[in-house]
């Protein structure tokens, strides 16, 4: 779900907006909680009211949620999207309103919260929302197997022997998201029928065919972390060597964990030579 968001001012703008029917074929308002009012432009005018005694100019924040197409998303995700919104972002207890717009049957959500702490008075800040509206939005595809833009990979689930050398080093500090490692596979395997096909992608996604120690197809990560194809599609290992071969024709997971190695190796070698990379040293 791609979420795009804004700290504003306009209330009134803001509410005839969400409210036009020109744009969409249906307008709901879904939610109107925390406010006096009961209806959306009232709730508008409030949060606009109450930021008068403050000395906040943006004092709403207004987040766009958009499903990916063609996929039918339940009331109830996107109601779990905003409460996790505002947890993450320490909107949690504020003011907030929820429309649903529908277009040519495809559906998608705005959800805007007052910034305004009626308690003290002040904004609530947002560092760094962008960035986190992110890493929430990665987290949504995950958990409802959506099919993950490419702007959304992990950065640590790509060709060690294509990373720049701080690339390489962020990837050797952190950790794996297991649901991200599940999807990739889960998608190399949809896009191919045979080993070679299916290898290829996994490869350009940092992670590499081979022969775990049960004589089944597993994936191995730069970390030297081993996943079982089989249990990672929810397949059968019959099924799995149906469509890549005997196992034993791979390497084995220690022989893969030094071919990563090797050829990482070469990789970094070739990033030092470079002037850039001895300068920044």
């Amino acid at each position: 779900m791609i979420l795009k968001a804004s700290q504003r001012s306009g209330a009134k703008q803001l509410g005839l907006h969400l409210l036009k029917t020109e744009e969409n074929e249906h307008v709901e308002i879904h939610e109107v909680s925390g406010f006096v009012s009961d209806d959306l432009l009232g709730a508008m005018k409030e949060a606009y009211a109450q930021s008068l005694g403050t000395r906040c100019k943006q004092f709403l924040f207004s987040v766009s949620l958009n499903p990916p197409p063609n996929e039918s998303v339940r009331t109830e995700v996107f109601e779990k999207a905003c409460d996790v919104i505002e947890e993450r972002l320490g909107l949690k207890g504020q003011p907030r309103m929820i429309v649903f717009h529908e277009k040519e049957g495809r559906r998608h959500a705005h959800a805007v919260w007052s910034r305004i702490d009626a308690a003290t008075m002040t904004a609530r800040p947002l560092p760094f929302f962008k960035s986190k509206l992110r890493d929430i939005a990665r987290d949504l595809y995950l958990e409802n197997g959506w099919s993950m833009p490419e702007g959304f990979r992990d950065s640590k689930l790509r060709d060690p022997r294509n990373f720049t050398l701080d690339e390489w080093q962020q990837a050797r500090r952190a950790g794996l998201d297991a649901r991200e490692v599940k999807a990739t596979i889960q998608e190399c395997w949809a896009m191919s029928d045979n080993a070679p096909a299916f290898a290829k992608p996994l490869e350009e996604c940092g992670l590499f065919l081979a022969q775990g120690d049960r004589r089944d197809h597993v994936a191995v990560s730069i970390e030297g972390e081993v996943f079982s194809i089989a249990r990672m599609i929810g397949r059968k290992g019959k099924d799995v060597a149906a469509r890549l071969g005997n196992p034993k024709e791979l390497r084995s997971v220690a022989d893969t964990v030094r071919h990563i190695g090797e050829t990482s190796r070469r990789a970094c070698r070739a990033i030092f030579r470079k002037p850039s990379a001895l300068q920044a040293m």
